[in-house]
C-alpha cells in the first residue's frame, strides 16, 4: 500500500515565494495547500481543508503567522509547525512554539532540501 502524501498548508505572502516553493514541495512528494497569508489559511481550515503540517512565514498582511499558529493550535495543539522567516524573533521564538506538537524555526532563504527534510522531521518521517 503506498502511503498518501504529507498535506501541507503553506501561507506564505511573496507571490513569487509561494509558487517556487510549491513546485519544490510538490516535486519532493507533498500535497501543498497554499494560502497567500494567514486569513487565507485559516479560511482554508473553516472551510474543512486537511492538512497534516503548517509551514508559514511570520510576517505577513492581514493575520501574520504568530495569529495563525496560536489560532491553529489552539484546535490542535500537537500540530506540527515549520515557520519560515527573514526576520527572526530572536529571544521572544520561544513563544511561537505553544504547543506540544513538533516546531522548527528556519531564516530564509532556506535551501528546499532543508525544507523538505525539515517537514519530513516534524511529521515524524525522520
Amino acid at each position: 500500500m503506498i502511503a498518501s502524501p504529507l498535506r501541507v498548508l503553506m501561507a506564505e505572502d511573496e507571490v513569487l515565494a509561494a509558487e517556487v516553493l510549491e513546485e519544490g514541495l510538490t516535486d519532493a512528494g507533498f500535497q501543498v495547500l497554499p494560502a497567500h497569508d494567514g486569513e487565507a489559511a485559516l479560511a482554508l481550515v473553516t472551510a474543512g481543508a486537511g492538512f497534516d503540517i503548517l509551514l508559514t512565514d511570520l510576517r505577513m498582511p492581514r493575520l501574520d503567522g504568530r495569529e495563525l499558529i496560536a489560532r491553529l493550535r489552539a484546535r490542535r495543539p500537537d500540530l506540527p509547525v515549520v515557520v519560515m522567516t527573514g526576520y527572526p524573533p530572536g529571544a521572544d521564538s520561544a513563544s511561537l512554539h505553544d504547543g506540544s506538537g513538533p516546531f522548527e524555526l528556519l531564516t530564509k532563504p532556506i535551501e528546499l532540501d532543508r525544507l523538505v527534510d525539515t517537514l519530513r522531521m516534524v511529521a515524524g518521517l525522520i
